[in-house]
């Protein structure tokens, strides 16, 4: 995974994106992402309490978030939104798994698994459990958060795979992130041509056409870039 371009450093692991760009490539709100990352106050009766971040950042002088960061977020928002699970519970996951296994970045594991209705990390023990209820109505949603993400041979997450809001087939890998291509740019994966060159040729008045002629791309593989990088606006 090192590249000489990255000075022996992970390219997964180095600050690329800002709040807003990975906002936009998880489809989640700026609020709630920021309050992931950075953490929060909130107003209680007897004044103010700190919701502390659940997400680190590569280096605390550069606001900007790793692609490993991208997948945390990604991970949590499954666990949180889909799975309705408290803070807590995810909290002391975290901790458990840094404390007694060793395990500093829990959610970037290949070892997060879902199964038979229950949020587990298999190799360690660790288990939340869910109704038969929960199970059965949102299965399918948390997995298509987690298939999204592909791990490497050493269990660590190295792609992550977005969903165009124009997308008809949600299993196809069309955009994809990936820190060694492009500088972790989101790209169309087959020509590896960014998704924002495309957008930025269609606002200029391109038909669609010649611009998948040009690229050797399907009208509908341009459409889908196009549609991604306008969620943002």
């Amino acid at each position: 995974m090192k590249e000489d371009i990255y000075g022996d450093r992970d390219p997964r692991d180095i600050p690329l994106y800002t709040l807003g760009t990975g906002a936009r490539i998880l489809s989640l709100s700026l609020a709630t992402l920021s309050s992931w990352i950075v953490g929060r106050s909130y107003p209680v009766r007897d004044g103010k309490k700190r919701f502390e971040a659940l997400i680190k950042r590569p280096e605390k002088s550069d606001p900007r978030l790793s692609f490993l960061n991208l997948v945390e977020a990604n991970v949590l928002w499954a666990i949180r939104q889909v799975h309705q699970i408290p803070m807590a519970k995810v909290r002391a996951a975290q901790v458990a798994a840094e404390r007694h296994y060793g395990i500093d970045r829990l959610f970037i594991r290949q070892e997060l698994l879902a199964g038979a209705g229950k949020l587990f990390l298999e190799k360690y023990g660790q288990l939340v459990e869910l109704t038969n209820a929960q199970q059965y109505a949102l299965r399918a949603i948390f997995y298509d958060r987690l298939e999204r993400v592909v791990h490497d041979q050493g269990h660590l997450a190295s792609q992550y795979w977005p969903i165009s809001p124009t997308q008809r087939d949600r299993s196809e890998r069309v955009i994809v992130v990936d820190p060694r291509i492009s500088f972790g740019r989101p790209v169309i994966a087959k020509r590896g041509i960014s998704t924002a060159a495309i957008s930025d040729r269609a606002d200029a008045g391109e038909p669609i056409s010649e611009i998948a002629a040009d690229y050797d791309l399907e009208e509908r593989e341009v459409g889908d870039a196009i549609s991604f990088e306008r969620l943002a606006a």
